[in-house]
């Protein structure tokens, strides 16, 4: 408890003394308190209602910093069941009180060690913000380094899986929707999103809004115009969505239809693990092996770092070979 108010103390003059007059500060107090026993009346209510204004005030940066809905969701999710388990105000949070927390809830949950990284930047972000405003003297995520995980191959679509896929289709919309997918490395979300007027037919070229309502041009190829030309050519109703279902009242598709109806085409042509995402990461890993600059096919699946694109692009062991034989062998 004593512990507990010299840092509150400190707490509460961050913002009217330097480095060294705040260390000169906690010096002072630990000599005057020491043998001193410090008892706490109940405060409880108080910590809460103080953890949760500074949550609030965190999403609020965030959210002018441009954070989707959805992912402002998850930071408070994640740092408000953190509080929860921990059970102390967020400006008494130590290091060790992160350990624990990140180790059990890793042993309850049975995570991934992925999952308990994405925990770890979610809570540094947190706790740097509140460092950078003066809330807290140091973040103490800062000495909770990356946790490591081992580099996992995910699987693409060979060439005949998409083939197989596209001649299995018994309808215009599904044929229209596989080609899309696969030749421009779009998100479902952003997918659902396009309007048949978002399409310029001319330049094979269509504006979308990414993560953060980022806008950029994604690009598709002549076949994909061929028939997606044609499945709206075929269609009676007049709604402005890209793709509809296909049962009047014909509305726009979501993405659990999407995904429903992927499904259920990969388990009639037996292909394990058909869903959306995997046309994305099959077009990365497509484009790198064919010599797509990395930073081109970045700007191409709207990524913010680099990093994030050479994970989607895993370069095939026979072009690694080729290109042995080619610069060494």
């Amino acid at each position: 408890m004593k512990q507990q108010l010299v840092n509150q103390i400190v707490q509460g003059m961050l913002q009217s003394l330097n480095n060294a007059q705040l260390l000169q500060l906690q010096q002072v107090l630990d000599r005057t308190l020491r043998g001193v026993e410090v008892t706490s009346n109940d405060s409880n209510e108080l910590d809460y209602h103080a953890n949760e204004k500074l949550t609030e005030l965190f999403l609020s940066s965030k959210r002018v910093e441009g954070c989707s809905e959805k992912s402002l969701k998850y930071y408070e999710a994640t740092i408000e069941a953190m509080i929860l388990k921990v059970g102390k105000s967020v400006q008494e949070i130590e290091t060790d009180d992160l350990r624990i927390y990140l180790t059990n809830y890793q042993q309850e949950k049975k995570s991934s060690r992925v999952t308990i990284d994405n925990i770890r930047r979610i809570l540094s972000s947190f706790f740097s913000w509140l460092e950078d405003e003066d809330y807290i003297l140091k973040s103490p995520v800062r000495r909770i380094h990356k946790i490591k995980s081992a580099l996992t191959i995910k699987e693409t679509y060979s060439d005949e899986a998409l083939e197989l896929m596209r001649d299995s289709c018994e309808n215009l919309r599904d044929l229209a929707l596989i080609d899309m997918l696969s030749s421009t490395g779009i998100r479902v979300g952003e997918l659902v999103l396009l309007n048949q007027e978002d399409i310029n037919f001319a330049e094979r070229e269509c504006i979308v809004f990414g993560k953060g309502d980022k806008e950029r041009i994604v690009y598709f190829d002549a076949r994909t115009k061929i028939h997606l030309q044609n499945y709206l050519n075929s269609r009676t109703d007049e709604n402005p969505a890209l793709f509809v279902s296909l049962r009047a009242p014909n509305d726009r598709l979501k993405i659990g239809g999407i995904e429903v109806r992927l499904r259920e085409l990969g388990r009639s042509l037996d292909i394990s693990k058909v869903h959306p995402h995997k046309f994305r990461r099959t077009l990365a890993t497509m484009a790198i092996d064919k010599g797509m600059p990395v930073e081109q096919l970045q700007k191409l699946l709207g990524h913010q770092r680099i990093d994030t694109t050479m994970q989607y692009a895993m370069v095939k062991q026979s072009n690694v070979k080729q290109a042995h034989r080619k610069y060494i062998g």
